[in-house]
């Protein structure tokens, strides 16, 4: 896409010589087909295959690995309590399973390296899929999940509730899949056959997409109710929706219905995570469902509302709040465990060794805030993250408001009086850092100009579904990062790290077991509360997604020790930088059950862990 991305890219292979990549050859491939929605009874057999195919992102024809031939894969419209039985049969490049996320089946049938032999090349492998909980969820690779999740291998899974009553009745429902990916020099950016990169932040890509495409548009009526399910299938991107113009109403999350129906601005998803709205358009016009940020705005879709009404009325419906009975009933259950002692504790950890120059003299950097310089190993101070060791020579501080202003110290410019920051700040800035999300608006996502400067910044937050509200902190939306990595803000170091130079950790802090030495057992039945710390003392402090598989599902109790205001089932929680989460998790299955982070990224360098259920 730019020179200077080329050459980073090379820069971060460099010492490795030769290195194998994975196929991004479109020659012979078929079209990419559009997403089916397949409803399904109890008792039915359905076959998806792994398949690539070419697909039309913007100006560029990829490469993409898919089920039957989509991106997403099918949707699979499925009534509670049923069970189906899917034969997947892998044609892609890898070995490969099948995840059924969020959904608590049998533990065989869970598609992890822990409870099936992986899926050769040209084999079949057979999933009995249960689904006892309403609600969206989402299939997806858990073998080299970074890859073939920024492939395009990814599909929703809908399940109607039981009772006839448990959502708020709308006009019609959406599955929505939210994603991006990393496109470079018209092909989707390479991976490496043996190793994962991208692992310091996880791979954020440069063009947006919902349901697959990166132009949706979508139509609507005036006074129309749409129910969206939200699905963040993203390697590491969290996504903030909104609709302005639009009204928007809370009522789910991963598996099943909140406490109590929230009218919203925004909804936060972290990866994995899924999120239900109802929409109300009650006005005709042009709408855009955006994704935003601190920092600006993307669009994800245009949605054309007509003048003409819905066949049937549901708005006085909407602005109906339920209360869900079954959720107050959770309510008073989870009392007690609030000021009860957490039975585990897991801390978050990074540890960074990316070298030190020899023969040289060297001063220590902050690859996120480069302006951010030291003498002396440590950490930096606007981040916690630990500073990189770089030839001292090789930093070159500019004015940049004066590019001609140069100096090999960290002086104030003569002309204006601003502090000089180093070359590489300063050209990412111009360059492959911001520039590379700036190409959103050559595939209709980002605002123009103007548009950027009225959104910059904006902060104004409101509820965030599970993200802001939960917190109980009303200022939280006006912290510039809200305890987020919004955007890849180091992208030459993030490219170059793997597991070889990043290690994520989960630490059991009572024993101090680390990742795949975590030894847990539960009983069907336990009520375990978890402590999720996720440490400012690391090498690079940022959020995770923590995903638990189907030995049961949680709730959140409290956020850095403020009670969750508003419960709803949930598989995966988002924990901000330097936040300590409790949740419950409510044990039901037995098996031998995975817990990682759901950027796939850190998944794939280790920091996961398995425990048993008996």
């Amino acid at each position: 896409m730019h020179s200077h991305e080329s050459h980073e890219h090379d820069h971060g292979s460099h010492h490795q010589g030769h290195v194998a990549e994975l196929p991004r050859d479109t020659e012979g491939l078929p079209d990419a087909q559009e997403t089916e929605l397949v409803e399904l009874a109890d008792g039915a057999e359905y076959e998806l295959d792994i398949i690539p195919v070419k697909k039309r992102i913007g100006d560029a024809t990829v490469r993409m690995l898919t089920y039957n031939g989509s991106v997403p894969g099918p949707t699979l419209k499925v009534p509670q309590e049923a069970t189906i039985t899917v034969h997947v049969t892998n044609r892609g490049d890898l070995d490969a399973t099948v995840h059924w996320h969020g959904l608590r089946l049998e533990n065989r049938y869970d598609g992890t390296h822990e409870t099936q032999a992986p899926i050769p090349v040209g084999e079949t492998f057979t999933y009995q899929v249960s689904v006892p909980d309403p609600g969206a969820f989402w299939y997806h690779p858990h073998i080299r999940e970074d890859y073939g999740q920024e492939m395009g291998l990814y599909g929703n899974i809908l399940v109607t509730p039981s009772e006839p009553d448990y959502w708020p009745p709308p006009n019609r429902e959406l599955a929505m899949t939210l994603d991006d990916i990393l496109i470079e020099d018209g092909q989707i950016a390479p991976f490496r056959e043996e190793e994962t990169t991208h692992v310091a932040m996880g791979r954020f890509g440069n063009v947006m997409l919902i349901a697959g495409e990166p132009d949706l548009e979508l139509d609507a009526k005036r006074g129309e109710v749409v129910r969206f399910y939200f699905t963040n299938t993203a390697n590491t991107r969290v996504f903030n929706v909104t609709v302005p113009g639009a009204e928007m109403k809370l009522v789910g999350a991963d598996a099943g219905h909140y406490e109590r129906e929230e009218l919203v601005k925004e909804v936060l998803l972290a990866p994995s995570e899924r999120v239900v709205v109802d929409v109300h358009f009650p006005q005709a016009g042009e709408l855009e469902l955006e994704h935003r940020t601190p920092e600006r705005s993307y669009r994800l879709a245009r949605v054309n509302v007509s003048d003409e009404p819905p066949n049937q009325s549901f708005a006085d419906g909407f602005r109906e709040l339920r209360t869900n009975p079954d959720m107050v009933e959770q309510r008073l259950r989870v009392e007690p465990y609030l000021k009860a002692p957490p039975d585990k504790t897991l801390s978050f950890v990074a540890e960074m060794d990316m070298g030190v120059p020899e023969g040289v003299e060297v001063v220590y950097v902050c690859p996120m805030h480069p302006e951010v310089v030291s003498a002396e190993p440590g950490s930096c101070p606007k981040c916690g993250m630990k500073l990189l060791a770089q030839a001292a020579e090789e930093i070159t501080y500019v004015c940049p408001m004066h590019p001609e202003v140069t100096s090999n110290k960290p002086d104030n410019c003569p002309k204006c009086g601003m502090k000089l920051l180093p070359e590489s700040m300063v050209a990412a800035g111009a360059g492959h850092g911001h520039e590379e999300h700036k190409g959103h608006d050559h595939h209709g996502h980002g605002h123009d100009e103007g548009a950027q400067e009225e959104h910059g910044g904006h902060g104004h937050h409101g509820h965030h579904g599970h993200g802001h509200h939960h917190h109980g902190e009303p200022d939280h939306a006006h912290d510039p990062a809200q305890g987020i990595e919004w955007e890849d803000d180091m992208v030459e170091v993030n490219r170059m790290t793997t597991p070889a130079n990043m290690r994520w950790k989960l630490v059991d802090r009572d024993t101090g077991a680390e990742n795949a030495q975590i030894d847990w057992t539960f009983r069907v039945g336990d009520q375990v509360k978890l402590r999720l710390v996720n440490e400012m003392d690391s090498d690079h402090p940022m959020p995770h997604p923590f995903h638990v598989h189907g030995a049961g599902r949680f709730l959140i109790l409290a956020r850095n020790d403020v009670v969750e205001p508003n419960l709803v089932w949930k598989d995966t929680v988002l924990v901000r930088t330097g936040e300590t989460v409790d949740i419950l998790l409510d044990v039901t299955n037995p098996g031998r059950w995975m817990a990682h982070c759901h950027i796939a990224e850190h998944h794939e360098s280790g920091m996961m862990f398995s425990f048993n259920v008996e």
